[in-house]
């Protein structure tokens, strides 16, 4: 049976639900609600499974914290013997806009460091799907913006797209990045 990785990046914690770093999480969360299943607390993060169309899908969303983000996925890539090219990690982008999204093959971290991280452990290529979160936040605040809450207005503009990010997830599974990526990208432009 072919086994897929999709692995939301985020904090674990209550001080952290609802931040804009933790958009992964709530992506993934939404999936979960989506194909009624529950998150289980192992090695490494919060795993969820399911099936879609005989393919094994592992959600994880790491207990690490973001900036070991790694560990986690290679973990459970060895643990359950998942090819890297069926690895899609979903996470927030300060560079897009928010309620955009883009999703990519392969490519640098673009200076996030969960990406970082994983790519120091397992190289660049593996899909991500980024999460626009904007960035309408003074020079020097970055660390402040990402891990600040989304307001009612901003869930609002974010919510259609955590929608889309499922089912991006499951045509990353079902068709593939390439199609995947040639279906949704033109959607996530804001």
């Amino acid at each position: 049976m072919d086994k897929y990785l999709i692995v939301g990046l985020g904090n674990v914690g209550d001080e952290y639900v609802q931040t804009r770093h933790n958009t992964g999480f709530m992506v993934l969360d939404a999936f979960a609600k989506a194909s009624n299943i529950c998150f289980e607390d192992k090695r490494y993060g919060f795993v969820a499974e399911t099936s879609l169309k005989g393919r094994k899908v592992f959600l994880l969303k790491p207990s690490t914290y973001m900036n070991l983000s790694g560990n986690a996925v290679r973990y459970w890539l060895n643990k359950e013997s998942i090819d890297q090219s069926r690895l899609l990690v979903v996470c927030d982008d300060v560079a897009l806009p928010l309620g955009a999204f883009r999703l990519k093959a392969s490519g640098s971290n673009g200076g996030h460091n969960g990406l970082g991280h994983i790519q120091q452990l397992i190289g660049q290529q593996y899909a991500r799907l980024r999460m626009g979160i904007g960035n309408d936040f003074p020079r020097g605040m970055q660390i402040d913006w990402v891990l600040g809450r989304y307001d009612d207005e901003e869930m609002t503009i974010l919510q259609p797209s955590i929608n889309t990010a499922v089912e991006i997830i499951k045509s990353f599974v079902l068709a593939g990045i390439d199609i995947t990526m040639n279906q949704y990208n033109k959607l996530g432009k804001k």
